[in-house]
């Protein structure tokens, strides 16, 4: 049984104090293999059960291969959505953060490993990939400090042009790589419309001191540049933003350019963080930076940025009654049913009339909005 979460890791492997922190299962540690991140993948499909990988790892390679398709070829369960890894690491070194330190440096897989990894998982009867990594729009860059270059456009085109998954996901972007190219392929309709920035800020006295690669000019230009998308399928972009409050030396007047920036652009989700300087492990270097912002200021901050995109957010769903999309069944249960849009709305059988298709887990379906 592999169980996964977050954890602190260095250099790709867990803090060594793993089980001082949990004295509850210290008595169970040797039972216990407490596993790095290294991607590599395992000398067996993870869909075959204990017995079946323990076999298969016996024959020889050529008759272990055939062995694994025959099994796999029987394999009903299917994820309905599927995530790649295709970046990790970090070169950026932003005051706020231990990535460099815990992840490592960047570096990003080859576009034809990133390939066969989705084609794999089409063959087999998954409908949706999702693109993951540290810092994802990086890939194909020397490092992550090469703000003036972006291949991220090449690889979406690449992975359009040589798979036929139905829905191709984005996880969180770096804006300082995304250009006018990246823009222009985000209207093709196997491009998920739901684009996740890490904006963390609108102030450019905050990103500065953050040591971002942009300053509030540009993020707010990126994200409505991003909002005006015409997509080919006429479906309105989802946009949603990382935010990070009260950081050290915010003003009144800075918050404000971030509380503005996600009401002007119109941000229908923000995942806001609260600043923090990581004071049980190692400090982040704005963690000594003079002048923290108390707790006070902090709760009043945070109130206001989430009050504000929750209505945004129902605003946006609102916009989007009578509206067809098509959506991924993710589970279904009596009559029950539960499925994501294009457009990153969660819809059940309450507030989705279908049009066409048939509802079981893993299927497409057309229909539209009756109610937000």
């Amino acid at each position: 049984m592999y169980i996964s979460g977050c954890w602190a890791f260095k250099d790709g492997e867990a803090q060594s104090d793993f089980f001082d922190l949990y004295p509850e299962i210290k008595n169970i540690e040797d039972k216990i293999e407490i596993l790095g991140e290294d991607p590599t993948p395992s000398p067996y499909p993870r869909a075959l059960s204990l017995e079946q990988a323990q076999f298969t790892l016996t024959l020889p390679p050529r008759e272990r291969e055939q062995k694994i398709k025959n099994i796999q070829a029987k394999l009903k369960w299917i994820y309905t959505k599927k995530f790649v890894l295709i970046q990790w690491g970090c070169d950026s070194y932003c005051t706020f953060c231990l990535t460099v330190v815990k992840r490592g440096k960047h570096f990003f897989r080859s576009r034809e490993d990133i390939r066969d990894e989705i084609v794999e998982f089409e063959q087999n009867g998954g409908k949706e990939v999702v693109l993951t990594g540290v810092n994802l729009s990086a890939w194909g860059l020397e490092t992550t400090n090469d703000v003036d270059s972006s291949r991220f456009a090449e690889l979406l085109r690449y992975l359009l042009d040589e798979t036929k998954i139905e829905r191709l996901r984005i996880s969180s972007l770096g804006p300082e790589f995304i250009n006018d190219e990246c823009l222009a392929i985000f209207k093709e309709e196997r491009i998920y419309p739901h684009f996740h920035y890490s904006v963390q800020s609108g102030s450019s006295n905050v990103l500065q001191w953050m040591k971002r690669h942009y300053d509030g000019a540009y993020i707010k230009n990126i994200l409505q540049k991003t909002k005006a998308i015409k997509r080919d399928d006429g479906i309105d972009i989802s946009l949603w933003a990382d935010i990070i409050v009260w950081f050290p030396w915010e003003t009144e007047e800075d918050f404000m350019e971030t509380y503005n920036l996600i009401k002007e652009v119109w941000i229908q989700k923000v995942h806001a963080f609260p600043f923090s300087p990581h004071e049980m492990w190692e400090s982040v270097p704005a963690g000594f930076f003079k002048d923290q912002i108390s707790d006070a200021i902090k709760k009043e901050r945070i109130n206001k940025v989430l009050s504000l995109w929750e209505e945004i957010r129902n605003e946006f769903i609102q916009s989007q009654v009578g509206k067809e999309l098509k959506v991924l069944v993710e589970s279904v249960k009596w009559e029950h049913w539960k499925w994501w849009s294009q457009n990153y709305i969660e819809c059940s059988n309450e507030n989705f009339e279908i049009i066409e298709g048939l509802v079981k887990r893993n299927s497409i379906i057309l229909g539209k909005m009756k109610r937000a």
